[in-house]
């Protein structure tokens, strides 16, 4: 019987129509870590896989090789009796073998996961693998063949933007992000845990909507002892996760981690200048490339605060894990026993749950323009901050909504249990950033102030100055837009 594949929709509609095409197709899915390729390929295409193999994390060629030949064996048994493949060019060779033995013209599958793995240095893995496809899987109608990796960076640069034998040869390629959280929702119903929408936040803002982190809440506990276990115990899943996933995407992760640990310690967010003075990294290529690896992989976004240029662009750690990871188990006593169940009481957490429910925000700004009645029209989101002066106080506002329609959203997130008040000491706050942007942006057009929480604001004379507009977390974010 299949595995069932919860959500997902989009991705396996494209699977369909790959394998109901008349011709042969070159697929490359890319995503991080943990997030579900391998399983929704497995799980979705199993009855047509006829040869899968999986690159191993810091293997030699020869080892690669070893793992090669082992999986052509076991879908062509006939393989046994021949000798270990010396290069990938020998491997190739073999597994064109193999196929020509099968008949039937039904749309087959070839299956290479964990790609990046697969082409060690000076192994010419990519140049035999090109070849192989551009001499003999091209001119078969019947194959599908997929390509896959965790290092997104490595599948666009190397494979998607090839500028050699793959160049303009994917046909089709699928970037796997997280859940949402209306995904993630979905996916912990059918386990049956079943959390109110303020718990799943809390729980979102720890994992991420990653599936395979999500499987570790388990039912019967609260969120807190279920991130007590997770993250903070020694047979946790989340307990190692962090040096295992910077290794596992990238080659040489330690500037990487020197980059995400800057970050983690500005909400705001830092500028490429900031960001080498707080780092202490010198500028140059290398550093170029450890942004841009990170911001492909969706660890760190990249943005304009509202009129500013590429050169004022921030970098803002986006990844739930890591930034919780920063804040919380970096330097974390986890032999004190149930040593989150005391920190998830403090305001130290409370306060670390405004910004990260924020990023949760950002996360989901398709469904929030959704809920804003606003999906069809064209909108840039950016942040804005007036670092003040002597005469007028500093105003940061962390995401506001440019739209077509000639109407921008200044929004004030707040993440509350309750219904949120807004007293009169916020709503004069809240007018002043408005004011204040509008005297200094010149923007002449409507400005919305605009609340998004978790179950709406205390109806009182403050709500009727501040708030133009309202969003519920439960109307938007747990919708599938």
């Amino acid at each position: 019987m299949s595995n069932i594949v919860l959500g997902r929709e989009h991705e396996k509609g494209i699977l369909n129509e790959l394998m109901t095409s008349g011709k042969a197709e070159l697929l490359a899915v890319y995503g991080r870590r943990r997030v579900g390729k391998t399983y929704l390929i497995r799980s979705h295409l199993e009855k047509h896989i006829i040869f899968s193999c999986s690159g191993q994390i810091d293997g030699s060629m020869e080892s690669q090789l070893h793992n090669f030949h082992l999986q052509l064996t076991k879908y062509f048994p006939t393989k046994k009796k021949t000798k270990y493949p010396e290069n990938w060019k020998e491997a190739f060779e073999s597994l064109e073998e193999g196929l020509n033995t099968i008949t039937h013209k039904r749309k087959k599958v070839l299956f290479f996961d964990e790609l990046p793995w697969l082409d060690t240095r000076k192994s010419e893995f990519l140049s035999s693998f090109s070849y192989f496809w551009n001499m003999y899987a091209e001119t078969k109608p019947d194959l599908l063949v997929i390509i896959c990796g965790s290092a997104a960076s490595w599948m666009i640069k190397k494979v998607v933007k090839n500028k050699g034998g793959l160049h303009n040869r994917i046909t089709q390629r699928i970037r796997i992000l997280p859940y949402t959280l209306a995904e993630t929702n979905q996916y912990l119903l059918h386990n049956n845990v079943a959390l109110s929408p303020y718990q799943l936040c809390q729980l979102y803002m720890v994992t991420g909507g990653v599936p395979h982190y999500l499987s570790g809440i388990k039912k019967g506990r609260s969120v807190a002892q279920n991130i007590q276990h997770l993250c903070f115990t020694k047979d946790g899943l989340l307990y190692g996760e962090f040096d295992n996933l910077y290794k596992a995407l990238f080659s040489f992760p330690e500037k990487h981690i020197t980059v995400v640990a800057a970050l983690a310690k500005k909400q705001k967010g830092l500028t490429r200048h900031e960001l080498m003075k707080t780092a202490k990294l010198s500028s140059g290529g290398s550093l170029t490339n450890t942004l841009d690896e990170l911001t492909e992989s969706g660890f760190v976004l990249k943005s304009n605060p509202y009129g500013k240029g590429t050169r004022d662009s921030l970098y803002r750690l986006i990844d739930e894990f890591s930034l919780f990871y920063f804040r919380f188990m970096h330097q974390a006593v986890t032999e004190q026993k149930n040593y989150w169940m005391s920190i998830s009481q403090s305001s130290t957490y409370a306060s670390w749950c405004g910004y990260a429910f924020e990023n949760l925000c950002m996360r989901h700004i398709e469904n929030l323009k959704a809920s804003l009645g606003i999906a069809g029209i064209a909108t840039t989101e950016a942040s804005w901050y007036s670092p003040g002066n002597t005469y007028t106080d500093g105003a940061q506002i962390d995401l506001l909504i440019n739209r077509a329609d000639n109407c921008i959203n200044l929004c004030e997130i707040k993440f509350c249990e309750t219904t949120y008040t807004i007293t009169k000491d916020i709503a004069a706050k809240a007018v002043q950033k408005r004011d204040l942007f509008r005297q200094q942006t010149g923007y002449k057009k409507q400005v919305l102030l605009t609340w998004i929480t978790m179950k709406g604001l205390v109806d009182n004379n403050w709500r009727q100055q501040a708030a133009d507009v309202e969003v519920l977390l439960v109307d938007s974010l747990f919708s599938n837009a």
